[in-house]
């Protein structure tokens, strides 16, 4: 694993970490004053953290689960549900 390539990605990153460097990201991006070379570089390095987050929430939620009463007196998992 190449780990500079994974920080630049955000691969190496924590949730909170990645949102940050995204939110950066963004901001500039936002502010419309990069040449085009590093905009789409940003851009790149952009949805790389994104992804990146996603990957981390998506985890997290098969982490969160129920423990439900399944039938003859055993116990399933099954995913969270919030609303329910």
């Amino acid at each position: 694993m190449d780990t500079n390539r994974d920080a630049v990605n955000g691969e190496a990153l924590g949730f909170e970490a990645a949102l940050s460097a995204l939110e950066d990201v963004v901001t500039r991006l936002e502010a419309g004053t990069l040449e085009l070379e590093e905009a789409v570089a940003l851009y790149q390095r952009g949805r790389a953290l994104s992804a990146r987050c996603q990957a981390l929430l998506d985890q997290a939620e098969l982490r969160i689960q129920q423990l439900s009463p399944g039938g003859e007196g055993a116990s399933v998992l099954e995913p969270f549900d919030a609303d329910g």
